[in-house]
């Protein structure tokens, strides 16, 4: 096939039937929508297409710079249609949290301005929003950015519409299978999700639409946690049939079984899908009397992610998981960790018994706003900290926030079985907040703007 342009290459994708033995389901056939071979290597290659073709050549006679928001494999398809237009294109993000996502972006030329990143606990009080650093910095230039704003742009939809979901149906109309009657796919912008989704429930009205997020507490590059969909506005809870939650460790498992059982070198995104799906029809499956079929989406690959995976799974690389380090924490010592509720710190706060009061989210939502008294430490930092030694000592109480109170809970047990008076506060500082305790802020915290002054100069 010879082609004459990068855009020629993006979509049409195929569609692989995991085999059953790999599954384990009796009356599901079982499809994995291979995204990640669009040629920027990810789903977002069709969505960064979809939103600049009708104006990139515009925008290039204009002289002026596309702008976005985004962690990952947006900006990287968006970057290479810009360089193929020879146009500039700008990132403005707080969720990189993947080194080699960051080392790709700089390597097809992308403009970060990164700032401050989101904690390991995704905290849904950070008021570090990159879209309103957007809005500020365009505002500042007027005429100079041409913003795409994928979280709220409908053309996202419409990409997935006309390509996705149509290619699927295709493709099954093809092998004379029929039509989908499950759909699964992780919420991020939740593009993919609603516009395949529609162009499906519209050859099958009673095809279930399920959506994919993270547990609590959890990281899965790509997929939003519970407390993050407030800030997509393409998200409808209403689109979506069940929404489905997944843990880092259930999407790594079924990202290995992609990549060892199939030969699809998925990243944790496409795991995590697979994970989801598997978790919701195998109750489904007994009870059928047919055969139904569903599609995943696997979104992108495993390069992009070897070092989230060596953090999280150092197993896989022949390394070992210190014993004496917060990640050794299991799930059932985390959950048996010492809790104190916002009532009970309110008191202890009282008193000034030798208390102290970590703070465990990111930097400016903490010089925003806190509890009267607490210092920062920052997850990854308290991380680094806990692996050198203990840094509180075992006659004082400390009490860690961080912004839901699950990860603060395995910090709590790991400090505790070291000696130290350690709780972890019962549902962190959202719960602190919504019970009208009491909060103070930094006075050099008034302004996202000396941010923004910071980045661009």
């Amino acid at each position: 096939m010879l082609v004459k342009h990068v855009r020629e290459l993006i979509g049409h994708t195929p569609l692989f039937e995991i085999p059953e033995e790999v599954h384990g389901l009796k009356n599901i056939t079982l499809y994995a929508k291979l995204e990640l071979l669009n040629p920027f290597g990810s789903v977002k290659d069709k969505s960064a297409w979809n939103v600049l073709k009708d104006d990139i050549e515009t925008i290039k006679k204009e002289g002026k710079t596309v702008i976005e928001s985004s962690s990952g494999n947006m900006a990287k398809a968006m970057q290479l249609v810009c360089s193929v237009y020879d146009v500039p294109f700008k990132i403005v993000t707080n969720r990189i949290k993947v080194r080699e996502v960051k080392q790709i972006l700089q390597l097809v030329g992308a403009e970060v301005d990164e700032l401050p990143g989101l904690s390991e606990c995704p905290d849904p009080t950070d008021p570090n929003d990159p879209i309103t650093f957007i809005e500020q910095i365009m505002s500042a230039s007027p005429g100079k950015y041409f913003h795409t704003s994928q979280y709220t742009n409908e053309k996202n939809i419409h990409a997935h519409y006309h390509s996705t979901g149509k290619e699927i149906q295709d493709d099954l109309d093809e092998a004379g299978a029929g039509t989908v009657d499950f759909f699964v796919g992780g919420l991020g912008t939740t593009g993919s999700t609603r516009g395949a989704g529609t162009y499906l429930k519209e050859k099958n009205a009673a095809m279930k639409n399920i959506g994919v997020i993270a547990s609590k507490g959890h990281l899965l590059p790509g997929i939003r946690n519970v407390d993050e969909m407030y800030e997509v506005g393409l998200f409808r809870k209403d689109f979506y049939d069940d929404i489905v939650e997944v843990s880092m460790d259930e999407s790594i498992d079924a990202m290995l079984m992609l990549i060892r059982k199939c030969g699809i070198l998925a990243g944790p995104t496409g795991g995590g899908s697979l994970a989801a799906a598997l978790k919701y029809l195998k109750p489904i499956d007994a009870t059928l009397d047919r055969k139904h079929s569903c599609v995943f989406i696997v979104c992108d690959r495993v390069e992009w992610y070897l070092s989230y995976l060596q953090k999280n799974k150092p197993e896989l690389f022949g390394l070992s998981v210190k014993k004496d380090s917060v990640k050794a924490v299991t799930k059932e010592e985390s959950e048996a960790a010492p809790e104190v509720s916002p009532d009970e710190l309110e008191k202890w706060l009282e008193e000034k018994d030798n208390l102290q009061v970590v703070d465990m989210r990111g930097t400016l939502a903490f010089k925003t706003t806190r509890i009267k008294g607490s210092i920062n430490i920052p997850t990854d930092n308290l991380e680094d900290i806990a692996d050198m030694g203990v840094p509180f000592a075992n006659d004082q109480k400390v009490v860690l926030v961080c912004p839901t109170g699950e990860v603060s809970k395995r910090f709590a047990a790991f400090f505790k079985a070291r000696g130290v008076d350690c709780y972890s506060l019962t549902g962190g500082f959202v719960a602190w907040r919504d019970n009208g305790k009491g909060t103070e802020k930094s006075k050099a915290a008034g302004g996202r703007r000396l941010l923004v002054g910071a980045g661009q100069s």
